[in-house]
């Protein structure tokens, strides 16, 4: 999996993620910039799936890559059922970094 991890790019690692759920329930929303959007329909609660692009890139050049792509799919096929968004990186996580650099910036 390594070998193919280096080849790929972000919309087909965001479409490996998301492999996990039911084929016939996503289908992917945007193509952005920043962005890769899926849409999940049927009778579960998730109802999107957002995960960032520049998070993504980082996933692919990363060394342990694979072992947290299986986490990410764990993680997503637990939410499904208890989110109505799932967002990678989450925003807690976001805000965090951005408040660290706001705080490195204003020294």
């Amino acid at each position: 999996m390594s070998s193919a991890i280096k080849t790929m790019d972000e919309t087909k690692l965001a479409e490996e993620i998301v492999s996990v759920l039911d084929s016939r329930v996503v289908r992917v929303c945007s193509d952005d910039r920043d962005n890769v959007s899926f849409a999940v329909r049927g009778a579960v609660k998730l109802r999107s799936v957002v995960l960032g692009r520049a998070a993504l890139r980082r996933l692919l050049h990363d060394r342990d890559g694979a072992v947290k792509i299986e986490y990410l799919q764990r993680d997503l096929l637990r939410s499904v059922d208890q989110r109505s968004e799932y967002v990678f990186p989450r925003r807690s996580a976001i805000n965090a970094a951005h408040e660290h650099t706001a705080a490195v910036v204003a020294v």
